[in-house]
């Protein structure tokens, strides 16, 4: 629950903007590895955060932030000693998705490419995405194919009309590329979470605010 009594949403459809990478200093607080393109806007005092330690989720409010550097410096109230930070060292940090930013036409989350269904510009499907891996600029789609999974890099030359709204993803695929990837190679050690907050575009540039 929250500071408000409010029940926590459900974990798997909230929304990963951090990770805990370690304490910093003797006061409880932890640096923050940031899976979002808004650092500031979403780490801030009087955030809150939602975080799993020991499988009980707990939301968490940030009660001090420095963000002045690519890793923000957070302090969340409870924490106040070395030893409580150190619980939270590796732990998730997930927002609900009606808290996400807005963003403008033509812009999009990753996770919002779960479950498109991906076409060639030929008119064949190919499957549907069931995961993105990595992060902006370097994502690559897993698509559930007939043939096995088709692992489609999120490149524009590639990624050629995406749209959200209808689910569709249209592709380009190079030669060769298709048949390469209806393997069992998977990205095992890049697998991304559900619902980065990473947003990227048609024009695949990376927007921050």
């Amino acid at each position: 629950m929250n500071s408000n009594g409010e029940a926590a949403p459900a974990w798997d459809a909230m929304v990963l903007v951090g990770r805990v990478a370690r304490t910093h200093g003797l006061r409880g607080h932890v640096v923050v590895n940031p899976e979002t393109d808004f650092v500031a806007e979403r780490f801030h005092p009087g955030a809150e955060v939602w975080t799993q330690v020991n499988g009980l989720e707990q939301a968490l409010t940030i009660t001090d932030a420095r963000v002045d550097g690519p890793r923000p410096i957070l302090g969340f109230e409870g924490v106040g000693t070395v030893e409580a930070a150190e619980g939270l060292a590796g732990a998730e940090l997930r927002i609900p998705e009606s808290d996400l930013q807005p963003l403008p036409e033509g812009r999009y989350y990753l996770h919002q490419l779960v479950g498109c269904r991906v076409d060639t510009t030929d008119g064949a499907t190919i499957g549907a995405v069931t995961r993105v891996d990595g992060g902006a600029g370097a994502a690559v789609l897993a698509v559930a194919g007939a043939q096995g999974e088709v692992l489609v890099p999120l490149a524009q030359e590639i990624c050629v009309g995406i749209d959200v709204e209808a689910r569709v993803i249209r592709v380009q695929m190079p030669e060769g590329l298709l048949e390469l990837n209806e393997t069992k190679a998977t990205i095992t050690d890049r697998r991304g979470k559900r619902g980065e907050e990473i947003l990227s575009g048609a024009s695949r540039s990376r927007t921050r605010r």
